[in-house]
This record gives C-alpha cells, sequence and structure tokens, in this order.
C-alpha cells in the first residue's frame, strides 16, 4: 500500500519583484537601467497577475481571449518552477500533495472548473510520482452567474513542490475576466496547455489512441487490472484513479500479452481506504503518448 507524504513546513514569501509597475519605471529612469533589461516578471499586463512566489516558484492567474462555445470564460493558473524542482497532478502517484484551488471568494463565479494538463512520472526517493518538472498553466473553465457581468477571479492556491526535500507553497492572486477583447498576452501558452488537457471518450472508442478493454482478475490477492490500450507507438503510458482522492492506487505497469498492435498494463488493487469495495467502482483511466491523451471513466462490475 502507498503512502503519502505529510508537509510539515508553512510559510509566506514575498517576491522582491512585486513592487508597483510606477516604482518599476522610477527606478529604471533615475539609475539608467533600460527598461527590456529588467526581468520580464516585472511588470504585469492587464490581463495577467503579477507572480506570487519566491525564486523557487511562483504562480498568477492568466486570461484567454474568446469565450467558449457555451459562454464560458477561459483563463488559467501559471505556476513556475526553477529548474530542478517540481509539482504534481491531480493524482500525485506513490507520494506527494496535489493542488488546491480555491476561488471561493470570486464575485459573479457560478463556477470555475480547473483542467489538468497531463503530467509525467517523476522518480523520487520514496517511488514514483505524477506531476510537472517544468513550468505549467492549468487551463480554467469559469462560469458567470451574470453572462453580461465580468467575473473578479480570485485565486488562493496551496500547493507544494519539491527538490531533494519538498515544501509547501502557496500563492494568492485576483483578475478580472470578461472584459478583454482581441489576443491576450498569455491567450498562446494558454491554448497549448488545454491541447494537453486528456479528451473524454468511452472505454472501446475508435481513434489512433483508446483504451479498448479492461478486466478485473480476482484469482489473485489483491485482485489486479488488466487494461489494453490501442497507440500508434510504444510511447504510451497509463494512470489510474480511483473513485476518491483517498483511494492510492499503483501507478500501472507494462505487461505482455497485448493483442497485435496494443500495450497491456496491469495495477494491483491496493490502497483502498479502510472498508472501501473495488466492486462496482468508478475508476478514471487516462492514457498518454506524446501528442494525445484520452481519459476514460470505467466502473469495475
Amino acid at each position: 500500500m502507498t503512502t503519502r507524504m505529510t508537509l510539515q513546513l508553512t510559510m509566506r514569501r514575498n517576491l522582491p519583484w512585486q513592487a508597483s509597475r510606477r516604482s518599476l519605471l522610477r527606478a529604471a529612469l533615475v539609475t539608467g537601467v533600460l527598461l527590456p533589461l529588467l526581468p520580464w516578471a516585472a511588470i504585469a499586463a492587464d490581463d495577467v497577475t503579477r507572480w506570487d512566489g519566491d525564486a523557487r516558484s511562483a504562480a498568477r492567474l492568466v486570461a484567454g481571449s474568446q469565450r467558449a462555445a457555451d459562454g464560458a470564460l477561459r483563463a488559467g493558473v501559471e505556476i513556475r518552477l526553477k529548474a530542478g524542482w517540481h509539482t504534481y497532478w491531480r493524482y500525485p502517484g506513490d507520494a506527494g500533495v496535489p493542488p488546491k484551488f480555491d476561488f471561493g471568494a470570486s464575485q459573479n463565479l457560478k463556477r470555475a472548473v480547473v483542467l489538468w494538463p497531463v503530467p509525467q512520472r517523476l522518480v523520487e526517493a520514496g517511488g514514483t510520482t505524477l506531476g510537472y518538472s517544468s513550468d505549467v498553466i492549468f487551463p480554467l473553465r469559469v462560469e458567470p452567474v451574470d453572462a453580461k457581468k465580468p467575473v473578479v477571479l480570485r485565486l488562493k492556491l496551496d500547493y507544494a513542490i519539491c527538490e531533494k526535500l519538498c515544501v509547501p507553497a502557496e500563492a494568492t492572486s485576483e483578475l478580472a475576466l470578461g472584459t478583454f477583447k482581441g489576443s491576450t498576452s498569455r491567450d498562446a501558452a494558454l491554448a497549448a496547455a488545454e491541447t494537453r488537457v486528456p479528451r473524454v471518450a468511452k472505454l472501446g472508442a475508435d481513434g489512433a489512441l483508446a483504451i479498448t478493454a479492461v478486466r478485473r482478475e480476482g484469482d489473485t490477492k489483491p485482485p489486479r487490472v488488466l487494461v489494453d490500450v490501442a497507440a500508434p507507438s510504444d510511447a504510451v503510458d497509463l494512470f489510474a484513479e480511483g473513485p476518491t482522492a483517498q483511494w492510492a492506487l499503483p501507478l500501472p505497469a507494462k505487461i505482455d500479452g497485448a493483442p497485435v498492435g496494443q500495450q497491456r498494463f496491469a495495477f494491483e488493487l491496493d490502497g483502498l481506504p479502510p472498508g472501501a469495495s473495488d466492486r462496482g467502482a468508478l475508476l478514471t483511466l487516462t492514457a498518454t503518448t506524446p501528442g494525445d491523451a484520452v481519459e476514460v471513466a470505467i466502473r469495475l462490475d
């Protein structure tokens, strides 16, 4: 059974470049330093917030340009990471803590849905985790209460960052959405992050990448699940999540026996919460390749 890390250090950090834009301009004129030589993070545009963090990591809100077809606004939470540091996916794997996004203090907000780009496997001293080892944008679907009025999006973010040791991090940001026309400064980066979010698909769906079969083996202790994935190449991976965050399923491993042109993965039904049963449990399976990803919800009958 896997275990989760316990983070003990709590701290609040303020960046030295969190001065006002006017102060930065004044300092540049007084010292004769050319503005292009200032760190680009020192000056925030109207469609992004200032970075909140320190030299190891920082976070901010960014706005997208057009609304979605259903009227939802496009935005994102961008996390910047120092080289050698990483943060975690919604299911962190053998250890770690997933980011926690709190938009409760926002105005005119009906709902903010966090979309999760595909993570990668990261080897740590305590095992293998799932996360991001470079800068990442988590796209947001922001649904207003009144579509005719802007949304004041207020974020409180708690997340973990790790190098050799892991420490907690936090950030707060506020950004008004629904007032931008044309492209925003981070629109292209946000669109790229949106393409990395897995497509929701059904079991057995056609496509270059598809989860074709899932089978529970009950003759092993603990039972295990076999998953077949059709992919355009051998560079395919699979992640498995339980119905709640309290499930700590092992990371799937490739095994032999797959049909021609497919890859087979297996994982044990271990790490269940006390008293939980895998019978009828709703699992989320995510298959990934370097250029594609699909997410399938299946029930273990």
